[in-house]
């Protein structure tokens, strides 16, 4: 065996180790189905279908000769309709993504982000003392795990964006204020809390994800909860999909489903009219990557006021926002590349629908299409909520 079959052979072997049904790149039809949905496809000189061409003709080195693979923002679009069944997100790109980086063939954002991971625990480069700081102002007082010490029913893992990005930021301090008008028994990790890590492991970097999935199990193992809730759909699929893998097994939910579960407590504080009609954005990692598209919807149709108005893609076509896999931090790059942005074809399509407000339940989402709006939308008429900001508003709190 050559060179590089040998290595064509242990790209597949990887493969077939690290996920799930990995076995399936053979079964390829070469449809191409998979490079037709993927959003930036037809900028890649090997999208996915032409990908598994070459790697099944043992020429992955060609793969390696390209920076195309970081435009793959990691939708789960061409997994979901693969006849095969193959895993071609967490599979194929991610272990492609692997490849790249450990030939050094990484682009300098991207680099950044990963290095602010494993140096403060996020890919902001903020510090860890200032996780919580966003919960300085909320009474009654944001329970910080480290310092109560006892037992809470809900262990609310915050994430990165809602702990530092500014505009994020409200959107964790409405989900707080709604915890505690529901009389919640929650608790925080503040400082002990790490990037969920999945975002990283989609970008190719499993050993980083593995050290923050560690550095997070250590610490739900620490305090006495019954459950974990989640801010973010990547910490959610993290969690409950990954962490176990690595021996760290807890229940945990999305925010969109706990609060469905406990719509009859919120209904009563439901008091003000939001008079809007909304749309709402299936995020990937909620949506496609784990079949949850009722309860958000449940959330804002229960909203005084509200008219909900679907966009052409949606539910399992969604369109991305083009944040997943790296995609927050690879702006820069993919612009230069496709001279495009997804989050814009986003507003344009809720535009269509003659909307008020964009809804959406994942914080990569509020900043990327605010932004978006900004190009787009120059009148100003369509504005980015968060479901629980909606919520907040609708109680008045």
């Amino acid at each position: 065996m050559s060179n590089l079959e040998t290595a064509n052979a242990i790209f597949y072997n990887k493969i077939q180790e690290a996920t799930q049904d990995g076995e399936k790149l053979r079964n390829c039809l070469q449809c191409g189905n998979c490079s037709g949905i993927c959003p930036f496809g037809y900028v890649m000189i090997y999208p996915p279908s032409r990908m598994i061409a070459e790697v099944r003709a043992n020429r992955f080195e060609k793969i390696l000769g390209t920076e195309n693979i970081w435009m793959c923002v990691s939708c789960y679009a061409c997994t979901s309709v693969c006849p095969a069944q193959i895993p071609i997100t967490a599979g194929l790109m991610t272990g492609a993504k692997e490849e790249l980086l450990l030939a050094g063939n990484v682009p300098s954002e991207l680099q950044a982000a990963l290095e602010y991971s494993q140096r403060y625990g996020n890919p902001l480069g903020e510090s860890p003392r200032k996780r919580a700081d966003w919960a300085r102002e909320i009474q009654p007082e944001v329970k910080l795990l480290g310092k109560y010490r006892q037992p809470v029913d809900v262990l609310w893992f915050v994430g990165d964006y809602p702990s530092y990005h500014p505009r994020v930021q409200h959107i964790a301090q409405s989900m707080a204020k709604l915890l505690n008008a529901l009389n919640i028994n929650f608790g925080i990790l503040g400082p002990e809390e790490y990037s969920d890590g999945d975002s990283q492991r989609l970008a190719g970097e499993r050993g980083l994800f593995e050290m923050l999935a560690e550095k997070n199990g250590q610490a739900f193992n620490k305090y006495d909860f019954k459950e974990i809730i989640t801010t973010d759909p990547h910490a959610y699929n993290a969690i409950k999909n990954e962490y176990p893998k690595l021996g760290f097994s807890f229940p945990v939910r999305h925010y969109t489903e706990f609060l469905a579960e406990n719509i009859e407590k919120i209904l009563p504080f439901l008091k003000n009219e939001i008079n809007a009609r909304v749309t709402y954005h299936d995020p990937c990692y909620l949506g496609r990557a784990n079949n949850i598209y009722e309860q958000p919807r449940s959330l804002i149709q229960n909203l005084p006021g509200v008219e909900l108005v679907e966009m052409p893609h949606n539910l399992k076509n969604s369109l991305c926002c083009g944040g997943g896999g790296g995609g927050m931090w690879l702006d820069g790059f993919q612009w230069e590349k496709s001279h495009v942005r997804l989050s814009e074809w986003r507003i344009q399509e809720a535009l269509s629908t003659g909307a008020n407000i964009l809804a959406v339940a994942c914080p990569y989402e509020t900043s990327r299409f605010e932004d978006a709006a900004k190009n787009i939308d120059k009148t100003g008429q369509l504005r980015i909520r968060d479901i629980v900001e909606l919520l907040v508003e609708s109680m008045g709190v």
